[in-house]
């Protein structure tokens, strides 16, 4: 049996990459650092972490901010962006054997340059902690944040990113159900119709708007503002959330989370903030917040959907100015793939 482990799942380490002076976040750098710093701290407390760096002058810039941290390695290699759940592995366990899956990258349709994100997963497997793993290099176009798995065969997506022609073009949804049952031992795939949200760039990646918690539990980004512009998407999102039934058949526990006020960047371009973008770890639930008025509801909510681990708000205003949040930023590996 193959199978995508659920988020979770037991991890042996989390994966980011840091941002640079010469990338997107050159404008926000020092403030999307601190972000940086908090995230990269919290983490280790809980679990290994791995810091994607440019070169030995990068890594050292690094470790002056957030001292000797314990759990903290370091691999050397160039990206174009810091968005590696799009771009590092995903881990299937087959038959209790790990492989990391290399999918193609194209920089969410060839909207930005994607070779050096598309060559990140060989640079990792040049490192030690890597090495040893069974790996597929896969002719697909696939990112990690266009999927959510609840560890039991199901795979919860949107048509909006997986059939778009700027991925896989010429491909049916069977065609691709086909490859999602191959890659990851899918016995369905929950489709919703559901457009981006307002800045998103990536075509309307489900861990913007739906994320499992559980087997039968999803929280989603809902908004009860009848003149938001995305009332009615989302309105639309909930009802299809409601058709929707788990594997033994009962309805989904279904959590809504609220929508942050409008973040605009400084050319009026509204950003994609939302809360349905939070990180699961070992002990603990990372969830971003945005210095709004519905961060606290977001944190009871979520907190309500894992009542074993903590949940712990993390500031995550400066990451949305390059249209992301904390689970794009960041990749789990499950235990038995990281040699810390």
């Amino acid at each position: 049996m193959t199978r995508l482990p659920a988020e979770w799942e037991a991890q042996s380490a989390v994966l980011i990459a840091w941002p640079h002076a010469s990338g997107a976040f050159s404008d926000h750098l020092a403030s999307v650092e601190q972000t940086y710093s908090i995230i990269a701290e919290t983490i280790s407390e809980y679990q290994n972490l791995i810091i994607v760096c440019r070169d030995t002058e990068h890594r050292a810039h690094i470790q002056r901010q957030l001292g000797n941290g314990k759990r903290i390695f370091f691999v050397s290699a160039v990206v174009d962006d810091i968005w590696v759940r799009d771009t590092a592995f995903l881990t299937i366990d087959k038959e209790q054997e790990l492989t990391l899956l290399n999918f193609c990258f194209n920089g969410w349709g060839r909207k930005y340059a994607f070779m050096s994100d598309n060559a990140l997963n060989h640079a990792l497997l040049n490192a030690e902690l890597f090495h040893g793993h069974s790996y597929a290099d896969l002719d697909y176009i696939l990112e990690g944040g266009s999927i959510e798995s609840d560890g039991k065969g199901t795979i919860l997506t949107t048509r909006q990113c997986l059939l778009n022609p700027n991925r896989n073009s010429g491909l049916t949804q069977k065609a691709i159900e086909r490859r999602l049952a191959e890659y990851f031992g899918a016995v369905r795939v929950l489709w919703l119709d559901q457009k981006n949200l307002a800045g998103d760039d990536t075509d309307a990646h489900i861990d913007t708007l739906a994320r499992f918690c559980s087997v039968d539990t999803i929280a989603y980004t809902s908004c009860k503002n009848p003149d938001d512009l995305h009332y009615a998407s989302l309105k639309n999102m909930q009802n299809q959330l409601e058709e929707l039934r788990t594997l033994d058949g009962d309805p989904y526990h279904l959590v809504p989370l609220p929508m942050p006020e409008p973040i605009y960047n400084e050319d009026g371009q509204r950003l994609p903030a939302n809360y349905a973008n939070f990180l699961i770890i070992n002990q603990a639930v990372l969830v971003p917040i945005y210095d709004d008025a519905m961060d606290a509801l977001a944190l009871e909510r979520i907190a309500n959907c894992f009542p074993e681990r903590k949940v712990i708000a993390i500031p995550c205003r400066p990451l949305v100015h390059q249209y992301g949040s904390l689970h794009c930023m960041t990749m789990q590996f499950p235990v038995g793939v990281v040699h810390c």
